[in-house]
């Protein structure tokens, strides 16, 4: 087969653009050939847990899946009734970027929380976290948290312990949704226990593809008491892998040794050299009108173009627009996007704000 696209082409529309790290690719390599037992009874999925355990805590219990959607779903229903209901956020990848996926699949209801930032507080909790008791209303029994958010802000060790002390106190358990939990360690300087196991996280859902796996994602039970049959949910829900040894495979490439730190430190980096690189030509008036709109802690930049400039940096750069409303676009960076790579679209805003 030839390849046919531009192996030289880069964007700024997702981390899922990026191609496969090249020690993820020689894992899959490495764990091709001859037989293994089927369904997760292998040895490269064996091996995964001790990977986890070391990660998490030897109580935990990884499940590889096939992608952050049904690492959300199969988590989440496995901590709930079928009357359950789950606090969020309303910018949550779980409520507004899976198709419905959660409460047409999983059959709980989200309880959406506005919040400008993307984070929950104990007290936003509260606004949803009633009528226990009440066949009326669909039960809350989880609050879920985006680690790194969607708006590409950080929740502290300390807040996600606030959160999970208040959901505990209230009867009700603490979910992650981890897709970029990776760059948040990156930015945080602490380790993936201190925000999860250590922070009072019952569950959550372990990214791997958008740091340079080719598709591999995990629901980590850190609590067993906090989820009910997750082998039957992973299974009826369709994210049960025959050839789970070559999920796992990626997963151990990853975090077996710091692959996964690396990968996320260069990403978050080139959003600050992004960042910082269109700081600097707004200074010196190179660059015109661009205007962000969160803080840079990971490897994601939010920012306001002047009327026509996306369009045009769009001819040579894929990225999206976050609300298209107030022309905010949203600039992501990759594990393997490089400094040539932010140099020339940063070059590229200048031209079109100025030209």
């Amino acid at each position: 087969m030839k390849t046919e696209h531009d192996l030289n082409e880069r964007g700024f529309a997702s981390d899922n653009y990026a191609g496969v790290h090249p020690d993820v690719m020689a894992a899959l390599v490495a764990a091709n050939g001859g037989h293994q037992v089927a369904y997760g009874a292998d040895v490269y999925t064996a091996r995964l847990q001790e990977v986890m355990a070391r990660h998490f805590g030897d109580d935990v219990e990884a499940f590889p899946v096939f992608n952050g959607t049904g690492a959300n779903v199969v988590g989440l229903q496995a901590m709930l009734p079928r009357w359950g209901a789950v606090i969020a956020a309303t910018t949550a990848h779980i409520n507004v970027d899976e198709g419905g996926a959660p409460e047409r699949v999983g059959g709980f209801k989200i309880l959406n929380v506005v919040t400008p930032d993307g984070k929950l507080t104990p007290e936003l909790v509260d606004t949803e976290a009633w009528g226990f008791g009440d066949e009326h209303r669909a039960q809350p029994g989880v609050v879920s948290i985006t680690q790194s958010t969607e708006l590409g802000t950080l929740y502290t060790v300390k807040e996600i312990k606030a959160l999970a002390d208040h959901a505990h106190s209230l009867g009700l358990k603490l979910h992650l949704d981890g897709s970029r939990l990776s760059n948040a360690a990156a930015a945080l300087g602490v380790s993936l226990r201190e925000m999860t196991t250590d922070a009072g996280v019952d569950v959550l859902s372990l990214g791997g593809t958008k740091n340079g796996a080719m598709l591999a994602e995990a629901v980590v039970v850190i609590n067993p008491e906090a989820a009910v049959g997750v082998p039957y949910v992973r299974k009826y829900t369709m994210q049960l892998s025959s050839k789970m040894r070559f999920v796992a495979a990626q997963l151990i490439a990853l975090y077996e040794g710091e692959l996964w730190l690396e990968n996320a430190r260069h990403a978050n980096a080139m959003a600050r050299r992004l960042r910082e690189g269109v700081e600097a030509g707004l200074a010196d008036g190179s660059i015109k009108g661009v205007e962000f709109t969160q803080d840079t802690y990971v490897n994601g930049n939010f920012a306001v173009l002047p009327e026509g400039v996306a369009d045009v940096l769009r001819e040579k750069f894929r990225f999206y627009d976050w609300d298209a409303a107030r022309r905010e676009v949203r600039w992501m960076c990759s594990f393997d996007t490089s400094e040539t790579d932010v140099d020339a679209f940063v070059a590229a805003i200048a031209e079109a704000t100025t030209g």
